[in-house]
């Protein structure tokens, strides 16, 4: 087997499990995770159902790399990164709210449905679980730096800022402005920046 011919296999796969992930995504936020078979993601791929199986590792597999994908994606290192060059605590409030706008509107599907899915599902519990970790993690670090650099009022711990911070930019925030209330992302990330900024100027 010649070379060419090996990496035009691995082009093909890769191609038929983007394609598979992709179907799944689309299905599971139009019509929800439970409702969507393996059967509707084989025929929008164009593929045997036994390949969404295969390549994708089924429903369940499929939802756990969308989790994965949201929750690993590379612009949260990379938003810790700049904010830790950052030293005023506006510019670093709004580099984090930057991003958060960013994944809501590239990640916010999946958010969704992994959300509505939870409940009803011990696999996918578990995924959101780590996912919101990782979520987590990355807000308390942003609370961590504003700590450093005075952000907080002095009766603000870190833990405190962590909480306050995660009612702005944890889930809740956009999902209710932009999808509840109609706001745009753009009013709603600049709300939530004046609002959190306040808040952490205030004593608790």
């Amino acid at each position: 087997m010649t070379s060419s011919t090996t990496s035009r296999r691995a082009e093909y796969a890769e191609a038929t499990r983007a394609a598979i992930v992709d179907a799944a995504r689309e299905l599971f936020a139009r019509q929800g995770y439970f409702a969507t078979t393996v059967e509707d993601i084989a025929r929008a791929a164009r593929v045997a159902p036994a390949t969404v199986y295969a390549v994708g590792g089924g429903k369940q597999g499929l939802i756990g790399t969308l989790v994965e994908l949201w929750s690993q994606a590379p612009i949260v290192a990379e938003t810790r990164s700049r904010g830790a060059e950052l030293t005023d605590p506006e510019e670093i409030l709004r580099n984090a709210a930057a991003t958060v706008r960013s994944m809501r509107e590239e990640y916010g599907d999946i958010m969704r449905v992994a959300l509505a899915t939870a409940p009803h599902h011990t696999a996918v519990a578990e995924g959101l679980r780590v996912a919101t970790g990782r979520y987590r993690d990355a807000v308390a670090a942003l609370a961590g730096r504003l700590h450093e650099v005075g952000g907080l009022h002095p009766g603000f711990t870190v833990e405190q800022a962590t909480d306050v911070l995660w009612f702005y930019f944890g889930y809740a925030g956009f999902f209710t402005l932009v999808d509840d209330n109609g706001w745009t992302f753009e009013r709603a990330e600049h709300w939530l920046v004046r609002q959190a900024a306040a808040t952490l100027r205030t004593a608790p």
